[in-house]
């Protein structure tokens, strides 16, 4: 089951499947700073791209919580990655909310400068670095609505959600 909404002139949609089967112009991963193939998302990109990302990643240095950096997508379906690392949750007074909507803000306009329509998202930080996953789909969502509105860029957007629970809080967001 899916859910799905028009805002501007991009769509936002949630589905619960993985992230690295999607044929896309571009697809995102939790990263970490070093940009280094890790676990979860992270290692599921990696491991299905190949080493060739591997080595494109060593090339762009550290990236900053909040901020992106994309590369190709060699051996995956997607045609480019956005890497972009999330916050670790500290109990939300650490100014996690800013830059976890952060790292939407700047995997869009990566997405956007890269002439991408189609862009799926993981549920950036809620793994490893604990985000609790209804504020930061709450979080992503109207981040990703925003800049839809804010931009009318024609980007269809879908939050890829590793379990059916995940993919509810999305469509409850959406709905909202």
């Amino acid at each position: 089951m899916t859910g799905d909404v028009t805002v501007a002139e991009g769509s936002l949609t949630a589905i619960s499947t993985d992230i690295t089967t999607l044929d896309l112009d571009a697809i995102v991963n939790a990263a970490n700073e070093q940009l280094l193939p890790g676990g979860g998302v992270c290692g599921a990109i990696h491991s299905a791209a190949g080493p060739d990302l591997a080595q494109e990643c060593q090339t762009l240095g550290p990236c900053p919580t909040g901020e992106a950096r994309i590369t190709g997508g060699y051996n995956l379906p997607a045609r480019r990655v956005i890497h972009t690392v999330g916050p670790i949750w500290l109990g939300g007074a650490a100014g996690e909310p800013d830059l976890l909507a952060k790292c939407y803000r700047s995997s869009l306009d990566l997405a956007k400068d890269a002439d991408c329509k189609t862009v799926a998202f993981p549920a950036i930080s809620t793994g490893i670095f604990g985000y609790p996953p209804a504020a930061a789909a709450q979080i992503a969502v109207e981040t990703c609505r925003a800049w839809l509105v804010e931009t009318h860029f024609p980007l269809d957007i879908t939050f890829c959600c590793f379990d059916d629970e995940t993919m509810a809080l999305y469509n409850a967001e959406m709905k909202g």
